[in-house]
């Protein structure tokens, strides 16, 4: 047994066991933490109440009770003390039942000594930056909004933060996922290794294998050189899946193999790799829907949706609606070196009244056209254009033709062709920005504003 001394971190490792509580001791010892040790839940709970831990090793079973309750003590007593749980080789339902319990994280019998160290280390990491998380997670810049559902989501993050569990991020399309997502990574022990988000839905099913787990020079027609996965470009971090719904069947199986062994196998190799990564998710499809109807894979589900964060959606917090269109505003004039406008009461009292299917994303893109169109400084109602449903974009009227190259290209198309009926009017008034804005129709700040969009002036 070792005490806390005024620089070492102190761990309590409650195990039964006396050959495993010495293993842990050592180990720990030589990486400079000091120990306390106890073998049954009562003695947790006495070195609890007399002593501060910055983590706990547990294991599942104790003669008095289980690993699971002292994970949910503590949870409710000690919530600033991650708990990390030592289960039976192989039993991921244990495993799972302490990470919804709370569970830091877990490690399976017989312990692996690296993994041990990894976890302890991401562990104590969570106590330095626990404070800066939660002012910086409610800061104006991160998840705004004063709302009820807003402030409760904060709270799940800086929860979730702190944890390593998979988390399976619900909500509609631009409610803010990925944003939600990369704050779990930024505000928990991982942050400072990489945040890799991946489109699953954007990656053609014949290289979705090579993209996730890499590939070795030679294994396929193309593979001119060795390149490493999407789950090497995350190990030590976070792999994000967005939209992951879209995975076909055979992929799913794979991934989940991944998922619950921790190692890949490269395409046209034989050894596997161990990976250290913490799994988030999303999709705006109804996943319980999928599984039912056979094309989502129930046990991937269950390991990806341990632990469900719902994104609300804008209709369900219009009172922030204000304080995001100020924050988008002044993101939009920042980005040309303009002053940022004002909403007319009638404009603000229309985006509140407004269901915005598209939510955030068609808050803020709506305020950019309504940007370019205002006058003096205040956007008015009709300038948000909310009813109209052509184009927003008055350059755009102009593409008579599909773009070569299909859809994909098409924003691409439309800049180009933005950039050229830009360039020819102010040739044509002899680079006169007021007159070029009149001959396009459009007005001179949505002149301005494109002209430092498209990298004219």
């Amino acid at each position: 047994m070792r005490l806390k001394t005024m620089a070492n971190p102190l761990v309590l490792i409650v195990d039964d066991e006396p050959d495993i509580r010495e293993l842990l001791e050592i180990t720990l010892g030589r990486m400079k933490i000091d120990t306390e040790a106890a073998s049954s839940l009562e003695q947790a709970y006495q070195h609890l109440t007399n002593q501060a831990f910055d983590l706990c090793l547990t294991d599942m079973n104790l003669p008095d009770g289980n690993g699971i309750d002292l994970v949910k003590h503590i949870q409710q007593h000690y919530s600033k003390i991650p708990v990390a749980m030592i289960t039976a080789y192989g039993n991921m339902d244990t495993a799972i039942t302490a990470l919804k319990a709370g569970a830091f994280d877990f490690v399976s019998k017989p312990v692996d000594l690296q993994r041990l160290r990894d976890l302890v280390s991401s562990a104590l990491k969570l106590n330095k930056s626990n404070h800066a998380a939660e002012v910086k997670i409610t800061s104006e810049t991160q998840l705004l909004g004063d709302s009820k559902a807003i402030k409760q989501l904060r709270k799940q993050v800086i929860k979730l933060a702190r944890s390593q569990a998979p988390v399976y991020i619900s909500g509609e399309s631009g409610s803010g996922k990925e944003l939600v997502a990369r704050l779990i990574h930024e505000e928990g022990a991982r942050a400072d290794a990489p945040f890799i988000p991946v489109n699953c839905g954007a990656i053609p099913s014949e290289l979705m294998e090579s993209e996730f787990f890499g590939h070795k020079k030679g294994s396929f027609t193309g593979a001119v050189n060795d390149k490493p996965g999407l789950f090497q470009a995350a190990n030590g971090g976070t792999l994000f899946l967005d939209e992951v719904a879209d995975l076909p069947i055979s992929m799913q199986v794979k991934l989940l193999r991944a998922i619950q062994e921790k190692s890949i196998r490269p395409v046209g190799t034989e050894n596997e790799i161990k990976v250290d990564i913490r799994i988030l998710s999303a999709t705006h499809k109804e996943l319980n829907q999928l599984v039912n109807e056979g094309n989502f894979r129930q046990d991937l589900f269950y390991r990806i949706n341990v632990i469900e964060l719902k994104v609300p959606p804008l209709r369900e917090r219009p009172e922030d609606i204000p304080l995001l269109a100020q924050h988008f505003l002044n993101k939009i004039a920042n980005s040309c070196d303009l002053t940022p406008p004002h909403l007319s009461r009638e404009a603000l009292a229309t985006l509140k009244n407004y269901a915005f299917p598209g939510n955030v994303r068609e808050l803020e893109n709506t305020l950019e056209r309504a940007f370019t169109l205002c006058e003096e400084d205040i956007i008015q109602r009709d300038d948000l254009k909310l009813s109209d449903t052509e184009t927003s974009n008055p350059l755009a009227l102009q593409a008579t033709t599909p773009p070569p190259g299909g859809v994909s290209s098409l924003e691409d198309y439309l800049e180009d062709l933005e950039r050229k009926a830009i360039v020819q009017a102010l040739e044509d008034t002899r680079w006169n920005k007021t007159a070029a804005a009149k001959k396009l129709g459009i007005t001179f700040r949505a002149l301005r504003y494109r002209l430092k969009k498209l990298d004219l002036e």
